[in-house]
């Protein structure tokens, strides 16, 4: 076990044996930094807005709800987790791009997706929405169904039991769910450099600006590592912590 856990972690540190506390607030000062910084966390939050909006219904759906095709359904959902990313972000461009199957048509209207921020956004939206969708999935299957029964025997609807009994006992996992998602948007680099490109303000997100820094400036390379490596200890340290809350009200 100690192995292991000297395995994954040395690598990380060594990042911070890399710089000292000079290089690094002088780095996080620099405009490519900031940009990257800043056009990364605005593009994670949109993406995880759209993932809980979307993504709930549909898994609570893919839960509660039997139709013909719901395992390929399912399959279709799951697929993107699996996929290279690099596959994830080809296919986003031959469907939107301006010859692509869709995008040739967008193009008429004046309507150019790749290799804009919008790009950024779905293809973060690609990656990461399916993790939410299995969690959220998973949470809904494994609910405790007596409160919702209890309350469509005193007449409420299903969009009534939904929002005022499904949601509220489910909204830690959920929240947990979304946090995930928005880490996995946050890392995401293989899909957006392949159809938003590497543009510095524009599409240029902390991934593709290390990418970038590694070929000149190795110590801004560092300082975004640095950064992407707390957010996501952060990160991690919250979901832990929802999580142990949510377990605790199931008692």
């Amino acid at each position: 076990m100690l192995g292991i856990v000297l395995y994954l972690t040395l690598p990380l540190l060594a990042l911070f044996f890399r710089t000292n506390a000079d290089l690094l607030i002088e780095s996080v000062q620099s405009p490519k930094v900031l940009d990257a910084l800043i056009l990364s966390l605005m593009t994670t939050a949109i993406t995880t807005v759209i993932i809980l909006l979307a993504g709930t219904p549909a898994a609570y759906i893919q839960s509660r709800v039997e139709y013909p095709g719901k395992k390929f359904v399912d399959t279709c959902i799951d697929l993107p987790i699996v996929l290279p990313p690099a596959v994830a972000g080809f296919a986003l461009l031959i469907m939107y791009g301006r010859v692509g199957l869709l995008g040739k048509y967008l193009t008429v209207y004046g309507i150019n997706i790749p290799f804009t921020t919008t790009a950024v956004i779905m293809a973060q939206l690609f990656v990461a929405a399916p993790l939410y969708i299995r969690h959220a999935k998973s949470l809904f299957s494994h609910m405790d169904l007596s409160y919702e029964e209890a309350a469509k025997s005193l007449g409420a609807g299903n969009f009534r039991v939904f929002r005022t009994i499904t949601l509220p006992l489910a909204k830690m996992g959920l929240l947990s769910g979304a946090i995930l998602a928005y880490a996995r948007a946050l890392g995401e680099f293989g899909a957006t450099i392949m159809f938003a490109g590497n543009m510095p303000g524009v599409t240029q997100t902390m991934p593709l600006a290390i990418y970038t820094s590694m070929q000149s400036d190795m110590n801004t390379a560092v300082t975004i590592s640095i950064l992407l490596i707390v957010i996501s200890l952060v990160t991690m340290l919250i979901v832990r912590y929802i999580s142990g809350d949510e377990g605790n009200a199931h008692v």
